[in-house]
């Protein structure tokens, strides 16, 4: 009940309410406080003499016009229905308001004093004592009426209010108020205390029974004085007078026109208590009105309906501290915890600096030892060397004295050479030093110290794992193509995504797209193949947690472009641009325009299923076109790149669309024009086979090259089988493409053109052609696997 002592003490003087008033704005005020704020109004201002005003005072130039003037008139005109919006008091703009004890404003009357009002010097007295004891106010409050004209403002809203001929008896008293006030301080202990002491209140020792105040001894002699009237009343000690405050009657409440009657009945229309006679005589004669009983059992079981959603925003606010303190616990908990992984994090740099300084440091001893050992032995190489020429000399000096001629003469010859040749092996380069005495390594610490100087804290997180989107996501043959994008609400930066998809067979995963996209195209999927494919987010502070998997699967068999098409075409889809591979076993291209549907299954395993609805026709291969994103730049597309010319001299290279994996595949190409006897290869290839030489120049393709006579085989510039017949406009060349035994055979109007042209071919090969500007072919794909092959496989 602590939190409720607020709701129970007056915002003007701080202390509980003593005889509550309720004011039209539904705010509470002490009886006493609100004779103490009230405002005097002048007489020639007050509403009824502002209505008898006539017209002609309109004439007045409009600079003779008081700006207060019009802000009393608009607080007048506000306030005819009990209320205002006016803040402050225009008759008094330069009187500064006081506070009462608990912070709220309070406006004292400053205006002068009406004639028969009191003197100046009383009204004077009555503003310093605005805030004086209640037992006082009681008493002055039974001495002097209330002014006419006067003005009321509510201290908590500041909202004006005019007061009638009734005065402050126009307000009704708050008794259920008192009653809760009666019943918060029986329940407490520290009721017992003086309720007049400004700061922390003494110990009372008397109540007065007849001003219903306790006081404490030093309050006692200052506003309870033993004389005047105040003299016949009874003080008695606190524990007696909260007994008699326990069995005082209720009073009960009384109609505020009618004093001596009771309230009866309920106004709808006024939502006021009203006695019978207010019905019969008052205002609220027409208005239609309840029983006082059963509005007050409504209004109680409305009170307590409202309570309840007041209560579920209690607990809430309960719940969310008791959160709130445990986010304090983690903060400090977290802290610790980042405060010694962030020094783990600087002793590991410390220790690497200290290993990187031993070793440095250990090259430096290295070279320390290096050039003391080429000194010294410089050193050990000079002095014998000395040795020897200063025992030369010594010897020749000797010889020198010798006098015998014959003698020195048969010598002399020897020594003078061993001379020359020993001053000789003093030459250019034996008397200096083989090392200098400078070390010439330099530390380049520039880049750690900068390094070091940006050591800082990242302010990102870990993004979330994205979400694979199942309405945007599709599979077309054996092409997927896969979209996603971050949760909801999510407010981390991402710099990436990494998707990956397994083998087909429940393999490992791998990654198949890294980049800033959030769509991608894979192709060369194995038909009638399950896959699984999940993708991830990264940026700075690492890699998010994979997103659940989506299970896709591709189609048994194939359905041309045309009947796809009829399907609805999401335009994100014609928007998609090329993502390059990062597997060398799968193309990542632009998205086929239509859309298949899906159905979403949840497994125990958090996964997603992707299953295509479109019916599939009874064909072998694949329907596909050639792909201009991968071709060389000189080739030329037409016919829903379908047909290809080139604008070169050169050959050049152009891949399908769609690679194969697995499976028997055949396709054709039809000459529509050939001049000149040119080379058009035909055949499989990688998709990084080169694009500017003929096909079958390198090892990435499988191809044969045919003119108007005789064709060959060509795999890594090898030429092999040559086969007479060759080609002319209007002619037709066939590729199939067998996985199934990992052969490749060509053929020309339909008989095979030489034997089996190329074995064990393993990995993903996409349909190929080389031509160049004297050549024009147009593909044809879905074709039935030829008689030529059927009858051999048959034989087989």
């Amino acid at each position: 009940m602590d939190e409720m002592e607020e709701e129970l003490k007056c915002p003007v003087c701080g202390s509980f309410y003593r005889e509550p008033l309720i004011l039209p704005c539904s705010h509470n005020l002490c009886q006493a406080c609100a004779r103490n704020i009230l405002v005097q109004t002048p007489e020639a201002d007050s509403p009824q003499s502002r209505r008898r005003r006539t017209s002609g005072s309109a004439s007045t130039a409009s600079g003779d016009y008081d700006y207060l003037d019009l802000d009393k008139m608009s607080l007048y005109s506000e306030a005819d229905s009990g209320y205002g919006s006016y803040g402050g008091f225009a008759s008094a703009p330069t009187t500064p308001c006081q506070k009462s004890p608990n912070g709220v404003r309070v406006f004292p009357p400053t205006l002068p004093p009406q004639p028969g009002a009191p003197s100046a010097a009383s009204a004077s007295s009555a503003s310093s004592s605005h805030l004086q004891p209640p037992g006082s106010s009681v008493a002055s409050s039974a001495l002097a009426p209330v002014p006419r004209n006067s003005c009321l403002t509510c201290p908590q809203c500041h909202r004006s209010l005019i007061l009638d001929e009734r005065g402050l008896r126009g307000f009704p008293k708050n008794r259920v108020l008192e009653g809760v006030i009666d019943r918060y301080q029986q329940s407490k202990a520290a009721a017992l205390r003086c309720q007049l002491c400004e700061k922390a209140p003494k110990e009372a020792t008397v109540m007065c029974e007849q001003c219903d105040v306790f006081y404490c001894d030093p309050c006692r002699l200052r506003c309870h004085p033993p004389r005047g009237p105040l003299a016949k009343h009874r003080l008695v000690p606190p524990a007696q007078g909260r007994v008699s405050r326990r069995l005082s009657p209720r009073k009960i409440s009384t109609c505020t026109d009618h004093e001596l009657e009771n309230h009866s009945m309920y106004c709808v229309q006024c939502k006021m208590p009203v006695c019978y006679q207010c019905l019969e005589e008052g205002k609220h004669n027409s208005h239609e009105v309840k029983a006082l009983g059963a509005m007050w059992k409504l209004h109680k079981s409305q009170l307590s309906q409202a309570l309840n959603g007041l209560s579920d925003r209690a607990k809430e606010a309960k719940e969310f501290l008791v959160q709130l303190r445990n986010m304090v616990q983690q903060i400090q908990e977290n802290s610790v915890e980042f405060e010694a992984c962030l020094v783990a994090q600087c002793d590991a740099l410390i220790d690497a600096l200290n290993r990187r300084k031993a070793q440095l440091l250990s090259r430096v001893n290295k070279e320390h030892e290096h050039k003391l050992k080429v000194v010294r032995d410089q050193i050990s190489h000079c002095t014998v060397k000395l040795r020897q020429t200063t025992g030369l000399m010594e010897y020749c000096l000797e010889v020198i004295k010798e006098n015998d001629p014959s003698g020195f003469l048969q010598i002399s010859d020897a020594l003078i050479r061993r001379v020359h040749l020993t001053e000789d092996q003093w030459g250019k380069g034996t008397l200096s030093p083989r090392m200098t005495t400078d070390f010439d390594l330099n530390l380049d610490n520039a880049p750690l110290l900068q390094s070091i100087h940006q050591l800082d804290f990242v302010q990102m997180k870990i993004p979330a794992a994205p979400n694979l989107q199942l309405e945007e996501s599709c599979t077309h043959n054996n092409s997927a193509t896969l979209s996603w994008k971050q949760p909801p609400l999510s407010t981390v930066q991402v710099e990436g995504y990494i998707l990956e998809l397994d083998d087909g067979n429940g393999g490992q995963f791998r990654e198949v797209y890294v980049g800033k996209e959030t769509m991608c195209t894979v192709d060369g999927l194995h038909f009638n193949s399950t896959y699984s494919a999940r993708v991830k987010a990264f940026n700075k502070s690492g890699v998010s947690p994979y997103s659940k998997t989506l299970v896709l699967q591709t189609s048994e068999d194939s359905e041309p472009e045309e009947q796809a098409l009829t399907f609805p075409v999401g335009l994100e889809r014609l928007q998609l641009r090329r993502s390059n591979p990062f597997s060398s076993t799968l193309n990542l291209q632009n998205s086929f325009p239509g859309r298949s549907y899906f159905e979403l299954r949840n497994s125990s395993h958090h996964q997603m299923s992707l299953h295509s609805s479109l019916q599939s026709l009874n064909s072998a291969v694949a329907w596909f076109s050639f792909d201009p994103s991968t071709a060389h730049s000189d080739i030329i597309f037409s016919n829903d790149n379908l047909t290809i010319t080139c604008n070169s001299y050169d050959d050049r290279v152009v891949l399908g669309k769609t690679g194969f994996s697995k499976g028997l595949h055949y396709w054709e190409l039809s000459i529509d024009r050939y001049d000149n006897h040119p080379d058009p290869a035909f055949g499989v290839a990688r998709l990084d086979v080169l694009k500017d030489v003929m096909l079958g120049k390198d090892d990435k393709a499988w191809a044969m090259y045919v003119d108007n006579n005789r064709s060959w085989f060509m795999h890594n510039n090898s030429h092999t089988n040559r086969t007479e017949g060759g080609i002319t406009k209007g002619a037709t060349v066939g590729i199939l493409l067998d996985l199934n035994r990992r052969t490749v055979t060509f053929s020309i109007n339909e008989d095979q053109q030489g034997p089996v042209a190329f074995e064990n071919l393993e990995g993903i090969f996409f349909p190929a052609v080389s031509l160049n500007r004297n050549v024009q072919v147009t593909l044809h794909t879905g074709l039935p696997v030829p008689d030529f092959y059927n009858a051999r496989g048959s034989m087989q």
